[in-house]
């Protein structure tokens, strides 16, 4: 029987490459974001259905879910990937805007996980996979707002993880450490060859730690270029 993907926070890049591999993978594929209709062209070319959804409102996210498994099927993986930059001096920093990176950052990322996780334990099985970054371990100067949202995200993947392995509920959590290839992007002249991180070959790891058998399973993984300095 077919598996249902459910990729929350969709647009180019990541979320769809992912949705290309996962449809070509024989997966059922739902995209959840805020403004659907950017998603046409993705749709309609890999046959995903769209749902609008604000992660941060718990309403919102119950309807994405019953939606989800009355269409398609309740999610056999789930991958969050929403984050929220804010950039400036400490001193200076908006709480309005501080409060909003950490609610899509972070919170958005529980209220998803939880209803996932609820849903994949009555099933016995599952994948949530959150995307990490840079920021994820290391609080650059003047990035304060986006290292506060990626650390509680990678500190809740990892209490998920111990808490829901041994329930058969695989937890992954991705550190994108460096800059995604997009198509027209003007940061390939600047980083040079591979000096940027192609969508496709990080689907791919994605879909590997789904796939890992449950012996062997990641928790993290740290994905670069090869020339990145870390």
């Amino acid at each position: 029987m077919a598996e249902t993907a459910l990729i929350v926070g969709a647009g180019s890049g990541l979320s769809a490459a992912l949705v290309r591999l996962f449809t070509r993978e024989g997966m059922r594929v739902a995209l959840a974001a805020r403004d659907v209709k950017k998603l046409g062209p993705l749709t309609q070319e890999t046959g995903a259905r769209a749902y609008p959804c604000d992660a941060v409102k718990r309403n919102e996210i119950d309807a994405l879910f019953s939606a989800v498994a009355g269409d398609i099927g309740p999610p056999d993986i789930v991958v969050y990937n929403p984050s929220y930059r804010v950039r400036g001096p400490f001193t200076e920093l908006d709480p309005a805007e501080v409060r909003k990176a950490l609610d899509i950052t972070a919170f958005g990322a529980f209220l998803v996980a939880q209803r996932a996780a609820q849903t994949m334990l009555e099933r016995g099985r599952g994948t949530i996979l959150f995307t990490g970054a840079s920021a994820s371990i290391k609080g650059y100067a003047q990035s304060a707002a986006f290292a506060m949202g990626k650390f509680a995200l990678r500190g809740m993947a990892q209490s998920m993880a111990r808490e829901l392995h041994p329930q058969n509920i695989h937890i992954g959590h991705v550190i994108i450490d460096g800059g995604i290839r997009q198509a027209g992007g003007s940061r390939e002249a600047e980083r040079g060859e591979d000096g940027l991180l192609e969508p496709d070959a990080i689907a791919e790891t994605y879909l590997q730690l789904h796939r890992q058998h449950r012996s062997a399973w990641a928790w993290e993984i740290e994905l670069r270029p090869w020339r990145e300095n870390f």
